[in-house]
């Protein structure tokens, strides 16, 4: 899936410029020229980096910034003619991670989006689980295995993606529709009874492997596993 980058800009010149930039890399790009386009523009899309302006028509940057950083961890660059170490000072401290300011190089503005980019993506693979604990079964999520104790489990491509999404919700009720979605990405009304032949054969090798965890049935809903 492409990179999609947000510019947020009231300097439409500028705007043209990074975006017609970025595209070249091969980036996507969504612009906004004041701060309501931007908080609008946000509510429907999830860039994968905000590049802002502190200076904007109906609105302040900086408050933008702490705005987005109060939902979302996504890397911020602040690209401005205040020049000031005072601002750029309380540009950072409302949330962005890098600060670079007017006019730049093309090149440096590169360069630091794909450094921020590099760090984004370090950022989020690490706060992602290495593996889950269910009882006494575990699933190492970055090998896409599952054991129950010492004894791995000889698992199907989509058993192993169902076991894994039931896991990740443990002791929470998920519904039928939900389910099958995650793992099979389409509507279940056309999938007959493939999703309760997965359970069940989940069910007889958890039980064959002495799985302290259990996958229950909740009548007229759904699924939901515990230990």
């Amino acid at each position: 899936m492409k990179t999609r980058i947000m510019v947020v800009d009231d300097d439409r010149f500028i705007v043209q410029g990074i975006t017609t930039l970025l595209q070249r890399e091969g980036y996507g790009v969504d612009a906004a020229l004041d701060f309501e386009s931007a908080v609008r523009l946000l509510r429907g899309s999830q860039p994968d980096l905000l590049i802002l302006d502190l200076g904007l028509p109906d609105g302040d940057g900086m408050a933008l910034c702490r705005r987005v950083r109060k939902v979302a961890s996504l890397p911020i660059l602040m690209v401005t003619s205040r020049s000031g170490s005072s601002d750029k000072v309380a540009g950072l401290d409302s949330g962005a991670d890098d600060y670079l300011v007017k006019p730049f190089d093309g090149a440096e503005l590169l360069a630091r989006v794909r450094s921020l980019l590099r760090r984004g993506l370090a950022s989020a693979e690490a706060a992602q689980p290495k593996w889950i604990e269910v009882g006494n079964l575990r699933l190492d999520l970055p090998a896409r295995k599952a054991s129950v104790g010492i004894t791995g489990l000889t698992l199907t491509e989509k058993e192993y993606q169902l076991l894994a999404y039931l896991a990740e919700n443990a002791g929470r009720a998920v519904s039928r529709d939900r389910a099958f979605t995650s793992v099979w990405g389409y509507d279940i009304e056309f999938a007959s009874n493939t999703l309760e032949v997965t359970i069940y054969r989940l069910r007889k090798k958890l039980e064959q492997a002495g799985a302290t965890a259990a996958v229950e049935t909740i009548r007229g809903y759904g699924y939901r596993l515990c230990a």
